[in-house]
C-alpha cells in the first residue's frame, strides 16, 4: 500500500468534494439509490470511511489540522443523506396516496340492480286487486296430508278425481306436496268461523312433463268465499271484476260447465281474446275466447267436512295460475323461460335491469 502524505491525503479529499457534485445525496431519484450512495460513501469501506481511517498515518499536527475538515464532510453528508430521505419517503407516500385517492369527479360506479321477478309482480298485482275486493291472505304449508289436499275437498281415496292429479308423494310418508293451494282453504275453515273471504296464493307441484305451457312446479291464486246466500252470481260478478282490472275494462268473461268435485255447479271460465278482440287469431284458435280459470259454488261435502252447516252456509272458489296469467300480460308463449334465470328474458320487463 502506498504511503499516505498530506499532499496524497489533501489529494484524495479533493477528489471526493469534487465528485460529490454529480453525487449528491439531492439527486438520489428514489432510496434505492440514496441507500447504495451512503454504503459508497459512508459505509465500512466508503471512500470517506477510508479517508478518515488514513489519518492515522499522519502526524498529530496533520490530524489535527486535516481530521475536522473530513469530519465536517462527513456531517454534512449525513445530514443531506437524512434530508434526501425523508423527501423520498414524503414524495413516496403521496404517490400512494394520490394513486388511492377517491376522485369525486368521476360519476359513481352503479352496481347491477334486480327487479322483481315477472311471477312475483303478476302475483302482488293479482292478490292486490282482490284484497281491494274484500279477500284477506291466507297461507299453508307445501307438504300436505292427504286429507287436506284430497278427502275433504270431497275426493275420497279411490275416487277417479285423483287421476286429475298428478301427485308427488314422500318417500316413506304419508304426506305429499300439495297439488293445489285448496288444502289453505280447508285449514282455514277449520281454524275460522265463518263468514270468510280468504285468497290462497302460493307454490304447486305436479309430475308433469314439462313443455311450453307445463311445469312440474308452479303457482296458483285460490279464492274463496263463505257466506249466508253466497250464489254462483256473486262468482260471475267477483270473477268479472277481476277479470277486467288485470286486462282491462273491455274484458268479457264466459262460463262453461266443468266438473270440479269440490264445486257443484262447476264452470271452466274464459275470457276475451286480449290479442284479436274476439275476432279470432292462432293464440284463441279462432274462437275468440281464451281460457283462464276454473270456479264454482262450494260442494256441500266439503263445508261439512270442515264442520259447516251446508243448510246455513254456502260460498263460492275459483283457481288461476299465476303463470297463465303472466303468459298472457306478458306476451310470453314459453313458461320455461320464466325459471330458466336468463337476465336477456327478464330484462324486457324492467329498463332499470342491468
Amino acid at each position: 500500500m502506498a504511503q499516505v502524505t498530506r499532499k496524497s491525503w489533501e489529494a484524495a479529499f479533493a477528489k471526493l468534494e469534487a465528485s460529490l457534485k454529480k453525487l449528491s445525496p439531492s439527486k438520489a431519484k428514489d432510496l434505492a439509490a440514496l441507500d447504495r450512495l451512503r454504503v459508497a460513501l459512508l459505509g465500512r469501506s466508503g471512500t470517506l470511511t477510508e479517508l478518515l481511517k488514513s489519518l492515522k498515518d499522519l502526524s498529530i499536527e496533520e490530524r489535527r489540522e486535516l481530521g475536522p475538515k473530513a469530519q465536517e464532510l462527513r456531517a454534512a453528508l449525513e445530514a443531506a443523506f437524512d434530508a434526501r430521505k425523508t423527501a423520498l419517503e414524503a414524495q413516496a407516500d403521496d404517490d400512494a396516496a394520490a394513486e388511492n385517492a377517491l376522485d369525486l369527479t368521476l360519476p359513481p360506479h352503479v352496481p347491477p340492480r334486480g327487479r322483481v321477478h315477472p311471477l312475483t309482480s303478476t302475483l302482488e298485482e293479482m292478490t292486490r286487486i282482490l284484497s281491494l275486493m274484500g279477500f284477506s291472505w291466507a297461507e299453508g304449508p307445501l307438504v300436505e296430508s292427504d286429507d287436506n289436499n284430497f278427502t275433504k275437498l270431497n275426493i275420497p281415496e279411490h275416487h277417479p278425481a285423483r287421476g286429475m292429479f298428478d301427485t308427488f308423494y314422500l318417500k316413506d310418508s304419508p304426506l305429499l306436496m300439495r297439488t293445489h293451494t285448496s288444502p289453505v282453504q280447508i285449514r282455514t275453515m277449520e281454524s275460522t268461523r265463518p263468514p270468510l273471504r280468504i285468497i290462497s296464493p302460493g307454490r304447486v307441484f305436479r309430475h308433469e312433463a314439462v313443455d311450453a305451457t307445463h311445469s312440474a312446479v308452479f303457482h296458483q291464486v285460490e279464492g274463496l268465499y263463505i257466506d249466508k246466500g253466497v250464489s254462483f252470481a256473486d262468482l260471475k260478478g267477483t270473477l268479472d271484476v277481476f277479470m277486467q282490472k288485470l286486462f282491462g275494462a273491455k274484458t268479457r268473461t264466459r262460463f262453461r260447465p266443468s266438473y270440479f268435485p269440490f264445486t257443484e255447479p262447476s264452470a271452466e271460465v274464459d275470457v276475451s281474446c286480449l290479442f284479436c278482440e274476439s275476432k279470432g287469431c292462432s293464440i284463441c284458435k279462432n274462437s275468440g275466447w281464451i281460457e283462464l280459470l276454473g270456479a264454482g259454488v262450494v260442494h256441500p261435502n266439503v263445508l261439512s267436512a270442515v264442520g259447516y252447516d251446508p243448510e246455513v252456509w254456502s260460498g263460492f272458489a275459483f283457481g288461476i295460475g299465476v303463470e297463465r296469467i303472466a303468459m298472457l300480460r306478458l306476451g310470453v308463449s314459453d313458461i320455461r323461460a320464466f325459471y330458466e334465470n336468463d337476465l336477456r328474458f327478464l330484462k324486457q320487463f324492467d329498463e332499470n335491469l342491468v
